[in-house]
């Protein structure tokens, strides 16, 4: 099954590549270092232990940065390998880990799984240990690094019930794939269960908790977040509605919602944050053909009291704008996506809403409505309808993000365990390799 695989993958590379350069046409960035996709890199002379972690894109990089920082300041003669495979994700590790890493750190896209790109790119830089961030499993990938003996394993992993059945229409080739996986650090028992089901052996496999509730909000994060809300609401009092990550289909639905909230909150101002950068023009025209005040984020400045929207077009900053909202909603949820990290505006304290489409995040929100913390809308009016009334009642609106936090914080301490099961593996990897080439007098 798995050589039917790869030769499928050679027949279809023609159209992956034509697809990169059709994405160039509007992200020119897809167009660059095509080179690591296919596996040339420079070779590596160090003889220090690289460890590799893999974070597809933003959300897993933002999820890697706090593992590799805590990591690299216990083990400061370790080299880091970071790969990627979209240029958002690339952009994050050179902004988030250049400064923690500086020398330490390489950098490249994930070549394509394929061991005629595999190869090559493994004889180059020979790490000791790959991490790769949730679940992003390939199979050539896993079988190379197993017949290396190059430890591999999958950090925050989750599967849902959705992914689960996807793999499982190919069980002997997702058997084969997990079996050559070193160890799974799940978020949850359901989807360890879900990879053992699969074939994973199970002592192979743990549930500690998901780690993005182990976010850390320090004083300095704070007063950016400070600075924001003075630039938004200026002498005023004008109330915060973000609405992050959104999807194609999901802007409308805001700006119907915002449109009947204006009829009462007229000074309402919408943080509109679309979750890939390449939309960013498109939904500003969208905001003013129906006839909105728009202001764009990467103009900087103070807001005029007449912008009715601003458009969140940069990039590294929603943390920060979480913590600048009076309320929070977080996209991916009213289209097929599955959702996004709805932790971040949870750890600052502020209420969450969410459309009906939850997967990737099911057990993170199933606690946060238990809690009372997150609401969820199907359509325009229930979201307009649940904004309207924390905006109306702010002691309850309070009590819910409070809710929200509580559950954040009860939930952390999945980083620490982590590392720990990192370390193990890592320090195991680089003694054998010692043994096997010990070095000259």
């Amino acid at each position: 099954m798995q050589t039917l695989y790869s030769w499928l993958f050679r027949l279809f590379l023609p159209l992956v590549l034509l697809r990169l350069w059709w994405r160039g046409r509007s992200q020119p960035a897809y167009r660059r270092r095509l080179s690591e996709r296919l596996g040339q890199v420079p070779k590596r002379h160090s003889r220090a232990p690289l460890i590799w972690v893999h974070s597809v894109s933003v959300g897993e990089t933002l999820a890697a940065v706090p593992v590799i920082s805590k990591l690299a300041a216990r083990h400061t003669e370790w080299q880091w390998l970071v790969t990627t495979s979209t240029p958002t994700g690339s952009e994050r590790v050179q902004e988030a880990l250049r400064s923690v890493l500086g020398g330490r750190l390489l950098h490249y896209y994930l070549p394509y799984d394929l061991p005629e790109c595999l190869v090559p790119f493994l004889n180059a830089l020979s790490p000791n240990l790959l991490v790769i961030i949730e679940t992003e499993l390939w199979p050539n990938l896993l079988k190379l690094c197993a017949r290396r003996n190059i430890p591999t394993l999958l950090a925050n992993a989750r599967l849902s019930e959705q992914s689960a059945r996807g793999y499982g229409r190919f069980s002997s080739l997702s058997h084969a794939m997990l079996s050559n996986l070193s160890r799974v650090v799940a978020q949850y028992p359901a989807d360890m269960q879900r990879f053992v089901a699969l074939g994973l052996p199970k002592e192979r496999a743990v549930a500690n908790g998901n780690i993005k509730f182990d976010l850390s909000i320090d004083l300095g994060l704070a007063s950016e977040a400070q600075v924001l809300v003075h630039q938004w609401r200026g002498k005023s009092s004008r109330p915060i509605w973000l609405a992050a990550s959104t999807h194609v289909g999901e802007d409308e639905i805001i700006l119907d919602a915002f449109a009947i909230l204006q009829r009462e909150f007229a000074d309402l101002l919408l943080v509109l944050v679309p979750r890939h950068p390449q939309r960013f023009d498109g939904v500003a025209r969208l905001c003013r053909e129906r006839g909105f005040s728009l202001a764009r984020r990467s103009e900087g400045g103070q807001l005029a009291a007449t912008d009715q929207i601003l458009l969140g077009d940069s990039m590294g900053e929603l943390l920060r704008f979480y913590g600048a909202c009076d309320i929070a909603f977080v996209g991916g949820s009213l289209v097929s996506v599955g959702g996004h990290n709805m932790i971040e505006p949870a750890a600052w304290g502020v209420p969450i809403i969410t459309g009906p489409h939850l997967h990737n995040f099911a057990t993170v929100s199933g606690l946060l409505q238990k809690a009372g913390g997150m609401m969820i809308a199907d359509d325009a009016e229930s979201m307009a309808q649940q904004v309207r009334e924390w905006l109306v009642d702010i002691g309850k609106r309070k009590a819910a993000g409070q809710r929200a936090k509580t559950v954040a914080l009860e939930n952390s301490g999945a980083l620490a365990c982590l590392l720990e099961e990192i370390e193990g593996l890592a320090m195991q990897s680089i003694h054998q390799r010692e043994g096997e080439n010990p070095a000259p007098w």
